[in-house]
């Protein structure tokens, strides 16, 4: 099985109230065109309309997986915030669907994705570091790789993605879990202001003096307009430890002994994911090891202990250490869909549960589609990381601290999406049902947004936060522009 495929893993099928947007009943092709060349006349020159098959348009449609690739009537690519609006009010007055597309790494379909106007960020493509502020402000167009190479040489960093290829804006939006995270919180904790379009065209700056559309955007994606500029707290950066072992399914007890010591420890500059994958009648194990300074504190000896298979680790930049973890690809034209559930922590109980339910379904769905490939992964953060943020969107609860899981499976057959969709589902119920048995507090533990499934209910992520994002939401968009994208809708 592809490394690559094991840490990616770790980290017409919706229904329309869970984030598919209008349909295009209403837009025939010569409608969307028109609307295309309206739009092209309106935007000033900083951006551009394409048309299929330029290889601009081709390169704004392009998701992560075919699964959540369409092909729209036009892209556009904005290169001003002025213009973001002018293309909302034509979108809105038109009642076009649109999607808004930042680095492209949504699973679910249709989220970042259309068949109408599909809006790409690629000239949102700045990332300028405010030395008087301690900020960087950066662009909604830009993947972290981007950022953190920018920021390499001055010798500080910001709260962002964990493996190449991940969009700045959707983690953003969508709260942010980072191997910095134990130490500072949420991606979305650390921004200090956002540049934002709202659905009436209007370009505005938030900060936490806003109140309402503050608590909307940290963990609301796109429901109250289109961020085009993050302004993200800034940390110093040195050296880091880390990097990934290979293990063997033969060595799952002793891993699990040492995950659970490790959950027993206060390091907040470490960080592990134990990631479990199936294919070909294989089961393997990869653990990513990372640690904020250039030698560990030991935290991480229970796990070195047990003898690898392969892999590497070493002190090296942080830059460097990210780019070792491989490249986001297109998954070698696969299709990808994802799931989660939360657990209080990864006892032995709950990995034996996960371990059960990837050999089960591994197997099924590899008598399916010889190219299916099963992962999770188990990401145990510190117990103390809602604490550094105010209350947001997501997480709905701050006093209850829950570890996010990924559950996600490639395949290749398009005629099993219901089956592999159905088998994500039911994975993730049994493991809740496992720690629920095994004591743990999770009847209505949140599930990360950015992890889950399409058709996940928003009170399921959301919890009682849902009432105040619909009346946010109601108020800041009362034409219901941005219903016309895809995403979770309040």
């Amino acid at each position: 099985m592809a490394l690559r495929t094991l840490l990616l893993g770790a980290f017409s099928l919706a229904l329309l109230s869970y984030g598919q947007p209008e349909t295009l009943e209403n837009h025939n092709s010569s409608d969307l065109l028109c609307i295309c060349n309206q739009i092209a006349a309106a935007i000033s020159g900083a951006s551009q309309v394409f048309f299929p098959p330029a290889p601009e348009y081709l390169s704004d449609i392009e998701h992560a997986t075919p699964s959540s690739s369409e092909s729209s009537a036009c892209s556009v690519e904005p290169g001003s915030a002025e213009d973001v609006g002018e293309i909302l009010r034509i979108l809105g007055s038109t009642r076009t669907p649109f999607a808004v597309k930042g680095g492209g790494h949504a699973f679910n379909p249709g989220f970042s994705s259309t068949r109408g106007v599909q809006i790409a960020m690629t000239r949102f493509n700045q990332t300028k570091l405010n030395s008087m502020t301690s900020t960087v402000d950066v662009g909604a167009g830009l993947i972290w790789d981007q950022v953190y190479k920018t920021l390499e040489p001055s010798g500080v960093n910001v709260v962002g993605g964990r493996i190449p290829g991940i969009g700045v804006a959707g983690l953003t939006l969508g709260g942010g879990y980072s191997l910095l995270t134990n130490q500072y919180g949420l991606t979305l904790d650390n921004v200090a202001g956002y540049e934002l379009v709202l659905p009436n065209g209007t370009v505005t700056n938030v900060t936490s003096e806003d109140d309402d559309l503050w608590f909307g955007l940290r963990g609301g994606f796109n429901n109250f307009g289109i961020v085009t500029k993050f302004i993200f707290k800034s940390y110093p950066q040195g050296n880091v430890w880390g990097g990934i072992h290979l293990y063997s399914d033969n060595q799952l007890d002793e891993i699990k002994e040492a995950l659970f010591k490790y959950q027993q420890k206060n390091d907040t500059k470490a960080e592990v994911g134990v990631t479990l994958g199936y294919s070909s009648g294989q089961l393997l194990c990869v653990i990513l090891f990372f640690y904020d300074a250039p030698t560990p504190s030991g935290v991480f000896d229970d796990f070195l202990d047990i003898p690898a298979t392969g892999g590497n680790v070493s002190t090296t930049t942080f830059f460097d250490y990210f780019q070792s973890l491989g490249s986001q690809g297109t998954y070698n034209n696969h299709r990808v869909f994802e799931d989660t559930t939360s657990v209080v922590q990864f006892s032995p109980a709950v990995f034996d549960a996960f371990v059960d339910q990837i050999k089960l379904w591994g197997a099924r769905l590899s008598a399916l589609d010889e190219n299916a490939t099963l992962t999770v992964t188990l990401e145990p953060f510190d117990k103390d990381i809602f604490s550094h943020g105010s209350a947001s969107a997501y997480p709905p609860d701050r006093s209850h601290v829950v570890f996010p899981s990924s559950l996600s499976v490639e395949w290749s057959n398009a005629s099993l999406d219901d089956t592999m969709a159905f088998a994500l589902r039911n994975m993730s119920n049994t493991i809740r049902a496992a720690a629920l048995a095994d004591g743990q507090d999770v009847s209505h533990a949140a599930l990360y947004p950015n992890y889950a499934l399409f058709g996940t209910p928003l009170e399921d992520m959301y919890g009682g936060n849902v009432e105040r994002l619909r009346k946010i939401r109601a108020a800041i968009d009362p034409e219901d522009v941005m219903g016309l994208a895809g995403g979770w809708k309040f």
